[in-house]
């Protein structure tokens, strides 16, 4: 054996049973996955064109750079480097460049096939026996960004070259500026069952994620607009009306309820360090976010099998 294929197989030695990163491969059927982003080229003929790079090698690589808040230059750089990259994607070769990375990811969302790949996995989790049952909680979180010259909060909203769609916002005493993520995560299994990405100033209570006659969990931010679901959202106190003992007892029920809905902002901002974004509009951003989830249900997936939940 030669001392290239020895190192090969000494990292993976290593590296099995220690990243969550080596067990997701067989969590999902990735084959439904491949034929729908096959669909986004049209130049497979018999008379030529240039080859694409294989469609779920390019997906799992965008999966790593959510995994772990790489730009496309540093992914590029270190999945030609570390070993459990390189067995995650198959040891490819040659390694697709920073700019292929780009363009694959702009091709999905100028197709739509970022919402068409979430819809599958969707219906995999379902046909796991993962299906929402108790209800959901919805919730949302800031996704920083760049405001270039425009440091002021409020200025108008002026455009930058850094984001042109980004805004900002105030929670409290602290300024944002970018978008916002807004999530509805089940309570039985923590796996995130929807998504949509907004401005920063896009109050939380103007998205809806529920569905009619499904259990939604909300925290006070969502308080005096009703949702499409069975509505549990926890009360604000108001000048005209304050907060009665039975109030402040539902509160306390709600926020209980509704604390595993942090886990994925916890998990998405502090492991994978993609609370914060580069690209300059909405849709990029939330194709972004959409791969974020996607790499989040599988690190919550590694968790239920643990658990031999599945």
């Amino acid at each position: 054996m030669d001392s290239f294929a020895t190192w090969v197989l000494r990292g993976l030695s290593e590296t099995q049973g220690k990243s969550r990163l080596s067990q997701i491969s067989d969590l999902i059927d990735w084959s439904p996955i491949r034929r729908i982003l096959d669909e986004m080229y049209d130049n497979k003929s018999e008379k030529g064109g240039r080859p694409n790079c294989d469609v779920i090698l390019m997906f799992k690589i965008l999966i790593l750079q959510q995994w772990y808040g790489l730009s496309d230059l540093e992914v590029e750089r270190q999945m030609a480097d570390r070993i459990s990259f390189m067995s995650f994607l198959g040891f490819p070769n040659p390694f697709p460049d920073s700019r292929t990375i780009w363009l694959f990811r702009e091709r999905m969302a100028k197709t739509g096939k970022d919402e068409v790949v979430w819809g599958e996995l969707q219906k995999q989790l379902d046909a796991m026996g993962l299906k929402v049952k108790r209800g959901t909680i919805q919730d949302a979180t800031f996704i920083e960004a760049d405001p270039g010259k425009s440091k002021k909060p409020f200025d108008g909203g002026s455009k930058t070259r850094h984001s042109r769609d980004g805004t900002w916002a105030k929670k409290g005493k602290k300024s944002y500026f970018g978008y916002k993520l807004h999530q509805k995560t089940d309570i039985d299994y923590g796996l995130i069952r929807e998504i949509e990405t907004t401005t920063a100033k896009v109050h939380d209570s103007r998205v809806d994620l529920s569905l009619e006659g499904e259990v939604v969990i909300r925290d006070r931010g969502y308080f005096g607009v009703s949702a499409r679901g069975d509505d549990f959202t926890m009360v604000r106190r108001t000048t005209d009306a304050p907060l009665g003992e039975l109030d402040k007892e539902w509160n306390k029920l709600i926020s209980k309820l509704r604390s595993p809905g942090e886990r994925p902002h916890a998990v998405i901002k502090r492991v994978f360090n993609a609370g914060r974004v580069l690209v300059t509009t909405v849709r990029r951003v939330h194709i972004k976010m959409i791969v974020t989830a996607f790499a989040f249900n599988l690190y919550q997936l590694c968790t239920l099998r643990a658990a031999k939940i599945i």
